[in-house]
């Protein structure tokens, strides 16, 4: 079972800068209860209060995640995965980079395809992606907005030191969304970390039946 400070830091990760009464509520305590714990994680300088200003009214006060608190979450092999790229760097040239990126991009793609493979239907496929996400630490969920349109969530980048290193992998993942869903799917990243967003999210439009 996680700790209060753990379900805290995970909920302003999963959903974003979140009021002290959300917060409450996520961990089924009273509002003090939860401000008693917030106050000290920020005291910890793991998570800073911000103030919301929406139209008229009293602003909201808004609890996020700090820098400090997003180093918990893992970066896999971050500094092994920098180090080995610039050695191909050196040796190879950018394109030695860009052959590295594509052959795993081509194993992934076979992966993912054998993984959705039972899918019976868009939806299927586009769980079975987001589940795969998840089991590789992205923090992934999925959901359908009003238009129709879908909405592909990682609230979370297992390789975010390697992908600052070289976006290479970025543009390969969009590639990579787009083999495992099949043809005539529309991917479009619409948050981008590595842009200061705190996720990454895309917009996924399935063909027309």
């Amino acid at each position: 079972m996680r700790s209060p400070t753990d379900q805290i830091l995970l909920t302003l990760k999963m959903r974003g800068p979140q009021e002290t009464l959300a917060v409450a509520r996520r961990l089924g305590v009273s509002r003090q209860a939860a401000l008693q714990t917030l106050t000290r994680l920020a005291a910890d300088g793991l998570v800073s209060p911000v103030t919301e200003r929406r139209g008229v009214g009293r602003p909201r006060q808004l609890w996020s995640l700090t820098a400090k608190a997003q180093a918990r979450f893992p970066d896999t092999h971050a500094q092994l995965t920098v180090e080995m790229l610039d050695a191909v760097r050196t040796e190879f040239g950018e394109d030695g980079v860009e052959r590295l990126i594509a052959r795993r991009e081509r194993e992934q793609e076979a992966a993912y395809a054998r993984a959705l493979e039972p899918a019976v239907n868009f939806e299927g496929r586009l769980a079975r992606l987001a589940a795969l996400r998840a089991a590789e630490g992205y923090m992934a969920k999925w959901s359908r907005g009003e238009d129709g349109a879908y909405l592909l969530v990682e609230n979370h980048c297992p390789i975010c030191a390697a992908a600052a290193a070289c976006q290479g992998f970025c543009r390969a993942e969009l590639g990579l969304f787009r083999a495992a869903l099949g043809p005539g799917v529309t991917v479009e990243r619409t948050d981008h970390i590595l842009a200061g967003a705190r996720r990454c999210a895309y917009r996924i439009t399935a063909p027309a039946a």
